[in-house]
């Protein structure tokens, strides 16, 4: 059964222990971040997450995820949501900008993926209609539509007669 979740302006203790949940792993305080580590040792596969919240980043506050494998190291700036899939026990941590989505997608088996820039608009509709390789992030990445932050409402300007 596929969850997904909205941030708030912070990770509470109950989103951790969702993500825990999903990775089947406890995250553990370290002073400014989460950290979970877990492996899988039948693929050699190993790998650490960590979840700072309301961190500074430049001259703004916001949530930043560091994902660490054996020989990759991602950073996803200013995390606005996160999907979990129990299902396939993953967590797919999302950060939109301008139009574009880049997420970090942690396996509980240890694998990571990242995804940059990716046109929001090719998250929905028929994927037939996309090259092979970018029908794979269209579709790995369309299950975030959920944890989307609410549109802001633009205000109506009154209108000159």
């Amino acid at each position: 059964m596929e969850t997904s979740n909205r941030m708030n302006s912070t990770f509470t203790a109950k989103d951790i222990r969702s993500i825990g949940s999903v990775l089947g792993v406890q995250g553990k305080w370290k002073g400014n971040n989460y950290r979970f580590e877990f492996a899988n040792t039948g693929d050699r596969r190993q790998m650490a997450l960590e979840i700072y919240p309301d961190i500074l980043i430049g001259k703004k506050k916001g949530h930043l995820v560091s994902a660490y494998t054996h020989n990759t190291h991602f950073q996803l700036h200013f995390c606005d949501g996160y999907v979990v899939s129990t299902d396939v026990g993953e967590v797919t941590f999302v950060s939109r900008s301008k139009g574009k989505v880049s997420a970090i997608v942690t396996e509980r088996e240890g694998g990571c993926t990242f995804y940059a820039n990716v046109d929001e608009r090719i998250l929905s509709g028929d994927f037939r209609m996309l090259a092979v390789d970018v029908m794979l992030a269209g579709i790995a990445l369309s299950l975030t539509g959920a944890a989307a932050p609410a549109p802001k409402k633009k205000k109506k300007s009154p209108r000159k007669r």
